[in-house]
């Protein structure tokens, strides 16, 4: 689990340029608040997973998921651009939300930890959620 908040730190850290008319940004892991998933899965079947989290500024936007696989267990967390720029504007309630496909692919069930951010000690905090795969 510290190894998601490393890759957080790095990514939030690492700078980059898109092209030559230097567009920088940062990546940034935000938390999740909230998840919209299905209490149960059919093996075979694809499943849209939408989650919740708070937009810190205007200069966010979504880039892709984190999305770690170990057997039936997935942690998963949002990525965004945090775009430099002096003229953003602070948007601390705004809520937006990003969905991904789940392709079920065995039986059992599987375990989902969604990130929440980091504790006052600096440990990872995750919603974990189970989803048993029916017959």
């Amino acid at each position: 689990m510290k190894k998601l908040f490393l890759s957080s730190l790095f990514l939030i850290l690492f700078a980059c340029s898109l092209d030559d008319n230097s567009v920088n940004y940062n990546l940034e892991i935000l938390p999740i608040e909230s998840v919209d998933i299905p209490d149960s899965f059919t093996l075979g079947e694809t499943y849209p997973i939408t989650v919740s989290y708070f937009k810190p500024s205007a200069c966010h936007t979504f880039r892709e998921f984190y999305y770690l696989k170990n057997n039936n267990e997935r942690t998963v967390a949002v990525i965004n651009y945090d775009y430099i720029d002096n003229n953003c504007t602070d948007l601390t309630d705004e809520l937006v939300e990003a969905t991904f496909n789940f392709i079920v692919t065995s039986n059992g069930s599987y375990i989902f930890k969604f990130w929440q951010g980091v504790d006052d000690n600096d440990v990872d905090q995750y919603l974990t959620i189970e989803v048993p795969v029916i017959d």
